[in-house]
């Protein structure tokens, strides 16, 4: 059962009324002299609130394309969500970017859809959500469709799943290719601090490793896909035995089931990639890099760790952490930061989650006229301390209701939650992972927190970022142009 947001707001403040009456029983109780005669035992603890779930049906067709079906009439709409599991670490050496690259090309046709008609015909459906998404480790596919308009959104899927390339050209392929260069310009050249990011991710990725490349790729490396490379990759990864079709809203698994056969049963079976073997990388020693910033008029400092990937040990402790230092003006490092001494503008933190290295950062927008070195030695400080004062029990329990309440309120929407069974089902290979990590999220204390830190956070094991803008802004223009940089998933 899934909780509603209504619910859960009705819940959380009965359970904090609940818990004030308890405190205040507690608290006049220890002004009364104790009982001369008789000891009552205690009141048993309260039950834990009950874990959500997500309900799903999963199986395989023959030709190896994985199904999941959710079943939720509330609205009615239906999600179509396809995921590829491929991403930029499954990319050739001198092809970064290809994987996006790719994505693109997907929207411009196929055998039986005219090129630029694939958004069109949707939008005139009524999808109001309608895009792909690419990141280092799998690529995805998405709409939101008016539920008598599903039979339409799986034929356009797999039309494009089994008869893209019979209608590729070279024309195509150089009309994308210029789309993505573009993309990088604004995202990455364009973007404040966006190459100095850039550059410290590839210092600290190695050049032998998949992910060492931005997923947007490089310009050179973009104008080197040729039109026989976007066969090859998509003869590889695009088939049936490589997606998961997730199919979730207002329909009954009767009628998707009927919808599946029709048009995804007699795609041809095709072979199952092999995931690349890749060790992962680490931070042998300290790592520093100094960048002359040309976008971005203040500088910009940013910390980086290598972690365990997504699924390893102390996952959800390092992601409770990135709370703790930098979710809300109370945290650690905003509290330091901008409310005591003033020396940042805003302050990022979190965990990038990837399958084979995960990423652990932290970053801040320096004020106009404050030394990059205070930022740094600030930032390092206050994990220093945390060594002498440790992170209380309040704050974990803090940061582990703010994620999990995130999580479950965003599961009021369909398409969040089919993207959540896919998202399991990829990296956990269970669609129903999501309860088990809540649960996992649950268990989480200051001690384990502090273990994590302990062990991934060293210092001697860190890399160091300082983009310093190349012309000084006086300090009232570089306060009113300063903008919040992209976070580590939006710049890659």
């Amino acid at each position: 059962m899934v909780l509603r947001a209504e619910q859960l707001r009705s819940l959380a403040q009965c359970c904090a009324v609940s818990l004030m009456s308890m405190s205040l029983a507690s608290a006049a109780s220890a002004q009364e002299p104790a009982a001369a005669t008789t000891t009552e035992a205690p009141p048993p603890a309260p039950a834990a609130e009950p874990l959500p779930t997500l309900a799903f049906e999963k199986y395989t067709l023959d030709n190896g394309l994985e199904v999941i079906l959710h079943e939720d009439h509330r609205q009615p709409q239906v999600t179509v969500d396809v995921w590829y599991h491929v991403g930029a670490f499954e990319e050739e050496k001198g092809r970064t970017g290809f994987a996006h690259l790719f994505e693109h090309l997907m929207f411009q046709g196929s055998t039986h859809v005219p090129a630029d008609m694939h958004f069109r015909v949707l939008e005139e459906a009524g999808s109001a959500v309608i895009n792909g998404t690419t990141d280092y480790d799998r690529t995805n596919y998405f709409e939101s469709v008016p539920r008598h308009e599903l039979e339409l959104a799986l034929w356009l899927e797999a039309d494009r799943m089994g008869w893209l390339m019979e209608s590729m050209t070279q024309a195509k392929l150089d009309e994308q290719r210029g789309v993505v260069k573009n993309e990088r310009r604004q995202t990455t050249e364009g973007q404040p601090w966006g190459l100095a990011q850039e550059k410290l991710w590839q210092a600290v990725i190695p050049a032998w490793h998949p992910y060492h490349g931005a997923v947007i790729g490089s310009q050179a490396d973009l104008d080197a896909a040729a039109l026989d490379d976007v066969r090859r990759f998509y003869d590889r990864y695009y088939a049936p035995s490589n997606a998961t079709l997730c199919i979730a809203g207002d329909v009954t698994p009767a009628e998707a089931k009927k919808l599946v056969d029709k048009y995804f049963r007699s795609l041809p079976t095709w072979q199952k990639p092999e995931k690349p073997s890749v060790a992962a990388p680490t931070i042998a020693s300290f790592i520093r890099v100094n960048h002359e910033e040309t976008v971005g008029v203040l500088p910009f400092v940013e910390m980086l760790w290598l972690v365990p990937g997504r699924g390893q040990a102390d996952e959800i402790e390092l992601e409770v952490l990135a709370h703790v230092l930098g979710d809300g003006i109370s945290s650690k490092l905003q509290e330091a930061l901008l409310v005591q001494n003033e020396m940042a503008q805003s302050v990022d933190v979190e965990l990038e989650r990837m399958t084979n290295v995960s990423a652990f950062h932290i970053s801040a927008v320096v004020r106009p006229g404050v030394d990059p070195e205070e930022v740094l030695n600030t930032i390092q400080a206050q994990l220093d301390y945390l060594q002498e004062i440790p992170i209380q029990p309040e704050e974990v329990a803090r940061a582990r209701r703010r994620i999990e309440t995130e999580e479950v309120f965003s599961l009021e929407t369909g398409f969040v939650r089919a993207e959540v069974l896919q998202e399991h089902n990829h990296y956990d290979k269970d669609p129903g992972a999501f309860t088990t990590r809540l649960q996992k999220l649950r268990a989480v204390t200051d001690a384990s927190v502090m273990a994590a830190l302990a062990k991934h956070l060293v210092k001697d094991r860190r890399a160091i970022l300082v983009a310093t803008p190349k012309v000084a802004t006086p300090p009232a223009d570089a306060a009113a142009a300063v903008a919040a940089p992209a976070t580590a998933s939006e710049k890659k």
